[in-house]
Order: C-alpha cells, then sequence, then structure tokens
C-alpha cells in the first residue's frame, strides 16, 4: 500500500486549498478513504471520510468548508478546502479504511507521510 499526499501550501485566512492522495498497491474502488490532520504536541484528528459509495462524513468543525471526493479511475481521494482558518494548520494525511468506519481514527490501516498545510496572514 502506498499513499502519496500532495497540494499543501502556505495560505492566508479566507484562501482555498486542494489536496490530492494518489493510492497504489490495493484495490482502491473496494477500500473506504479519509483525511485526518495532526499539529505538533496533538494526536491525530479525524477529518473526513469516504466510503465506497461516495457516503461522506465531516468533522463538526469544517463542515461547509471542507469536501472529500474520490475519483476511482485515478484511483485519487481529494480534499477541497475552502474559507480556511489558522486553526485548519497541520500536517494533513489520507488513509484507508479496508472494513473500518471511516470516522474513527484508531480504525484506519495505513496512513501517508502527509502533506503541510499552514493558514496564516
Amino acid at each position: 500500500v502506498q499513499l502519496v499526499e500532495s497540494g499543501g501550501d502556505l495560505v492566508q485566512p479566507g484562501g482555498s486549498l486542494r489536496l490530492s492522495c494518489a493510492a497504489s498497491g490495493f484495490t482502491f474502488k473496494n477500500y473506504a478513504m479519509g483525511w485526518a490532520r495532526q499539529v505538533p504536541g496533538k494526536g491525530l484528528e479525524w477529518v473526513s471520510g469516504i466510503y465506497r459509495d461516495g457516503t461522506t462524513y465531516y468533522v463538526d468543525s469544517v463542515k461547509g468548508r471542507f469536501t472529500i471526493s474520490r475519483e476511482n479511475a485515478k484511483n485519487t481521494v481529494y480534499l477541497t478546502m475552502n474559507n480556511l482558518k489558522p486553526e485548519d494548520t497541520g500536517v494533513y494525511y489520507c488513509g484507508t479504511a479496508r472494513h473500518g468506519r471511516v470516522t474513527l481514527v484508531e480504525e484506519y490501516d495505513e496512513w501517508g507521510q502527509g502533506t503541510q498545510v499552514t493558514v496564516s496572514s
């Protein structure tokens, strides 16, 4: 399993970013996927998840601002982030959830290496 995140950057508050996660080494369409983030000194915080059928879930703090999507033909999952806030700063990781619930960090099987998102003026 290989997960490679990209798209992180420094952005001003109110700005937008789209993160991508390219997956390989497994049958992507059969897996639920998700995103989590981490700031220094804190644990991994679940952000969003998407099941095989396209059902999506979000942590309350990003509802209405973030959108998770998947493109099975490209083995890629995306996280589109709008109206970014300083508290969204962190390293964002994508993960696979073969059998677990996408809303629980501990039920994910694998995580990528992460991409840094910094929201600051």
